[in-house]
Parts: C-alpha cells; structure tokens; sequence
C-alpha cells in the first residue's frame, strides 16, 4: 500500500502540513500571536471533548485555532500593536484578519470546516460581529467554540492595554458574554472545565528571538492539544 504523501491534497497529512507551515510563519512574525494561537488550540481541544466531540475531531479544531489569527499577519504592526484606542478606519482594519486567514487556507487547500471555523471566529451569537453577522446556529459549531477559546485566552492574558483577569472574573465575564457574544452551551461547558480545573489557564511561553529554525513541520507535537 502506498503511503499518502503530506503533498497530497484533501488528507489529514497534508492539512497538517500547511497548518504547521503557516503556524510557523506567524511565529516567525509575531510570537506573541502564535503564543496566544497555541494556547486558544489547547483550550478548545479540552472545550471540544468535553462537549462530545471525538478526539479526531477536537484535534482538527485545535488545527484551527492554532492558525485562527493568520490574517493578522497582514496587518502593520503600528494598528496590531497599539495600546491606544483604535481609530475606525484602524478597527475596520483589524477586523479583515478572519477574512484574509479564510482566504489564504482555502487557497493552500485547507478543509472547508477548518476554513469557516476560522472565518466565522468573530461572529457574535447575537448576530453583531463580523465578517457576516451570522447568529446563533447559523454560526458554525466549530467557530462558536473557537471563540470562546479565544475570548477566554485574551482576558487571561496581559496585552500592551489591558492587565489580565484572573479566573472568577474571567469566568464571570464568560457567562456575560453567554447568548450574547458567545454560544451559552459552549460556555456552559467550558465554565464546567474550568471549576474542575482550578488551574487550568496556559501561563504564557514566549520564545526566545531570533527564532531557530525547525528542521521539519512536525515542530508542533501532535499531543501539544491534548490533555
């Protein structure tokens, strides 16, 4: 039997491939936003498994994630970085970054789950976000918990703006946001992971510049997204 090469489209192999290879170029651009990438993978593995989703499955959204602010590297560092208010011209800006990461995987041949999980990131359940305004379940499952991944990742962790929550206000911003901004079933279950789970934000682990090389796209452990 032949062994289907990472250069063939439409396989598991080849969608780790360029996942891994973008993945490796936001690092190489912004290691902070690959930083926040990698945490929000891990988050909404533990989200997915937790609400029934094989571990197949939850790894693929975990993929997702792990490429889900690739857009951002398009946009000038200026804007990306600012720790002012942005303006509207700048936040109009800022929210292209879904549609320009959409895009680029679809033409790298990314899978379309994988492609409207990223695109539909920063939809809100109340049908106020962006790209599309999509609401409720019209917005795809696998987007709906990519958010709250991410939602919960940027209040936990300290920006040029803003400090970072600790977990009960964290949590409690969580159930605000719920039917609001975000699916009230995919907080619900992510609020159960954190009760059990005391400890259960990624510290941050930035690495060090200049970035060494990686020999191969396996630089990214396949079991970075588990348990």
């Amino acid at each position: 039997m032949v062994t289907a090469r990472p250069t063939t489209p439409g396989t598991r192999r080849f969608t780790r491939h360029i996942v891994y290879e973008l993945a490796r170029s936001i690092r190489e651009r912004d290691v902070f936003t690959y930083e926040h990438c990698r945490r929000v993978g891990v988050y909404v593995s533990r989200l997915a498994r937790e609400m029934g989703w094989s571990r197949r499955a939850a790894h693929d959204l975990a993929l997702a994630a792990l490429v889900h602010d690739l857009g951002k590297t398009w946009i000038q560092n200026a804007i990306l970085h600012k720790d002012a208010p942005l303006s509207t011209d700048e936040r109009a800006e800022i929210e292209r970054h879904p549609e320009i990461a959409a895009n680029l995987l679809r033409a790298y041949g990314a899978p379309e789950m994988l492609v409207q999980a990223v695109r539909h990131h920063h939809e809100a359940y109340n049908g106020r976000g962006y790209p599309d305004g999509l609401a409720g379940e019209a917005i795809p499952q696998g987007a709906r918990l990519l958010s709250v991944g991410d939602v919960f990742d940027v209040i936990t962790s300290e920006r040029s703006y803003k400090p970072a929550l600790d977990v009960a206000a964290a949590r409690e911003r969580l159930l605000a946001a719920a039917g609001v901004q975000l699916d009230p079933a995919a907080v619900e279950a992510f609020v159960r992971l954190l009760d059990r789970a005391p400890d259960f934000v990624i510290p941050p682990r930035v690495s060090p510049l200049p970035l060494r090389p990686a020999p191969s796209p396996t630089w990214i452990r396949h079991d970075t997204f588990e348990d």
